[in-house]
């Protein structure tokens, strides 16, 4: 499916996605017209997705992470579509991922401190409906953050 070079040009890509195409064709050892051309194939096959910005939420004041993992109740058949369509509607939480297994849902949530931690908790988690677990995870530290894969 990919080729050396276009390994090549996602690695450094992924590198460093604020270069310009002339730098990153440069590192990729193509030229530009060549490098516009293998990303448009990329993106044509779904291989590239897109160029997203990444966040840091402790710098725009967001000291608290959160990692919810959520059972829902299995005998009602709306769970799923309910809960999904409550938490998409909570402005702090930034991710939700759905998994096989004993948990159903996860939530990653944001908050500015404890105190607002405690009132996202109140008014809004604990109303997410047809929940029959929850198990907060309050995160520590990132160790390893990465979007890389070796190609």
């Amino acid at each position: 499916m990919l080729d050396d070079t276009d390994r090549r040009i996602l690695r450094h890509l992924l590198a460093d996605p604020q270069a310009d195409n002339a730098t990153l064709a440069g590192r990729a050892g193509v030229t530009v017209a060549t490098l516009w051309r293998r990303l448009d194939r990329l993106r044509e096959r779904g291989v590239l997705t897109g160029i997203e910005a990444r966040i840091d939420w402790r710098a725009l004041g967001y000291e608290v992470q959160v990692s919810l993992r959520f059972t829902l109740d299995k005998t009602e058949p709306r769970a799923f579509d309910a809960f999904t369509t409550a938490a998409r509607v909570v402005p702090e939480v930034i991710e939700i991922q759905t998994f096989l297994g004993s948990v159903d849902i996860r939530l990653s949530v944001v908050a500015r401190d404890m105190a607002h931690w405690q009132q996202i908790w109140r008014d809004r988690i604990l109303a997410l409906p047809h929940v029959t677990d929850i198990e907060p995870l309050m995160l520590v530290a990132t160790i390893k953050d990465t979007a890389e894969l070796a190609l």
